[in-house]
């Protein structure tokens, strides 16, 4: 089950950052491409809110050998496309079957794992959100720059096949509930899939179309909205339900889902920002920035089940522990708000090096808090709602680094051009030592760069503060699963 979320998370992340190379090899323009992403994401997330339901009604085993076999094909398929629309449909149909497997994984841990075992089981699970991104950029430059850019698409095939092997051989034959569709919650499926979908591609083609300027931004965002409090008022009354809303009334579980929100963002914007600044200021390619995120996504493998010994001890509250990942995160992005044009990849090591301890303390004990006292015939409720919240909140922080550092880096162009402009002696001085006033805007261009990511830095170190303020006020001390102390504050 590891291996089919992992699938699904690399064959997401990898195609993302190899796009650049994915268009030029076939041939696909900028605003062309920038559906593949679209379209792709808006399927995955609309898909994690059902997919629960349809794996407890098909069984979890059948049901996740469907979509890892689906995933594998569709990803071998996608680059012999004959044309433009029949990508998007593969790509759309991959996103289908890549949400169903993340949930399983929940699923899965919370059914079967004993409670001795259970935080590592849990751990297993944080590498979804933690190792595998941070993977992402490493394998997309070895794919594109020494084998071949289809491989993109064909890695997740080796991964599948042993996934395959695995859940055939380790999970019990169930017997399918087909009965279960006669209650099926249609109002909820044709408000909900539709509502995702359409929030999910106005947050990721607002940018590109200039936000509430683009009437169809403003028709993804508003009747996204509108569709969605439908489906949630729906969720609420509906005797079978695909999102658990009543659970929102246990304080660790609402705490950690609003924790997992503020930190998805976090983990998204202390990768992105260094990157996109070394790809902007420096030219730096994937294969030039891949040992940054190496840094950080192999030492997760030892850091994880560390992380998930010292919360498996009684006497340690997780209270602490994710008050000091989320101190650490905030202390990065501090530093990080610091950086100047002299920057290269070196001066983030230590900054990233922080990442290794803060991302498991804060992963691992948001999970302890959502899952604990989680009987296993919840877990389908809450894991829908886990993990469409974790990507939604991935696609959010997508939107918010775009459309913020847009804005800042228009405003920080403009400030700096008055400035060079209303002393004309210091423009020209600039002018003749730069050799023109083509590498004098070239010079304004990089620090309006490096301001705007300075200024994101400090965005994601107030997410980080705000998310710190909560942790003495909202969540109660928790105990690990096999404690035998009475679960009173769960």
């Amino acid at each position: 089950m590891l291996l089919a979320s992992l699938l699904a998370i690399l064959n997401e992340q990898v195609t993302a950052v190899a796009m650049t190379d994915i268009r030029g090899a076939l041939s696909i323009g900028h605003d062309d491409g920038s559906w593949l992403t679209a379209l792709f994401e808006a399927a995955n997330v609309a898909t994690m809110v059902f997919a629960p339901w349809f794996a407890i009604t098909l069984t979890l085993k059948r049901f996740t050998l469907g979509a890892v076999i689906a995933a594998m094909l569709i990803g071998v398929l996608c680059p012999f496309a004959p044309n433009l629309p029949a990508l998007y449909a593969l790509r759309v149909l991959q996103g289908i079957a890549g949400g169903c497997l993340p949930p399983m994984l929940i699923i899965a841990a919370l059914r079967y794992l004993p409670p001795k075992i259970k935080l590592y089981g849990l751990a297993g699970y944080a590498l979804t959100a933690t190792f595998g991104p941070s993977l992402a950029t490493p394998l997309a430059a070895l794919w594109t720059e020494y084998v071949d850019w289809r491989m993109a698409f064909w890695q997740i095939v080796p991964l599948g096949l042993i996934s395959c092997v695995a859940i055939q051989q380790g999970l019990p034959d169930e017997s399918s509930k087909l009965e279960r569709f006669k209650s099926f919650n249609w109002t909820g499926f044709v408000t909900g899939f539709p509502a995702i979908a359409m929030l999910v591609i106005g947050l990721l083609q607002g940018d590109r179309l200039d936000w509430l300027n683009s009437g169809f931004i403003r028709v993804m965002l508003g009747e996204g909205t509108l569709l969605l409090a439908a489906f949630l008022i729906n969720e609420w009354f509906h005797p079978s339900p695909f999102f658990g809303l009543q659970l929102l009334r246990r304080r660790n579980f609402t705490h950690g889902l609003i924790t997992l929100a503020g930190a998805v963002i976090l983990l998204t914007g202390v990768a992105v920002i260094p990157a996109q600044y070394l790809a902007k200021v420096h030219g730096y390619r994937p294969l030039q920035t891949a040992p940054l995120a190496l840094l950080v996504a192999i030492p997760l493998l030892i850091a994880l089940p560390l992380t998930a010994a010292l919360l498996n001890m009684q006497r340690v509250d997780r209270r602490w522990v994710i008050a000091i990942g989320l101190s650490l995160m905030a202390t990065t992005c501090f530093l990080g708000s610091y950086m100047t044009s002299e920057w290269i990849r070196d001066n983030f090591y230590w900054l990233q090096s922080l990442q290794i301890a803060a991302q498991p303390m804060v992963i691992l004990s948001i999970l302890m808090g959502v899952t604990g006292g989680l009987p296993p015939t919840e877990g389908p409720l809450a894991s829908a709602m886990f993990n469409t919240l974790k990507v939604f909140a991935g696609v959010a922080a997508t939107g918010l680094i775009e459309g913020l550092g847009t804005a800042r880096q228009h405003f920080h162009s403009s400030m700096l051009v008055d400035r060079l402009g209303n002393n004309a002696l210091i423009t020209t001085q600039s002018a003749d030592a730069n050799h023109g006033f083509g590498a004098l805007a070239q010079r304004i261009h990089e620090q309006a760069i490096v301001l705007t990511s300075a200024d994101l830095y400090r965005v994601m170190a107030c997410i980080a503060v705000a998310l710190l303020f909560l942790v003495p006020v909202l969540p109660t001390r928790i105990y690990p699963p096999w404690s035998t102390t009475p679960p009173s504050s769960r």
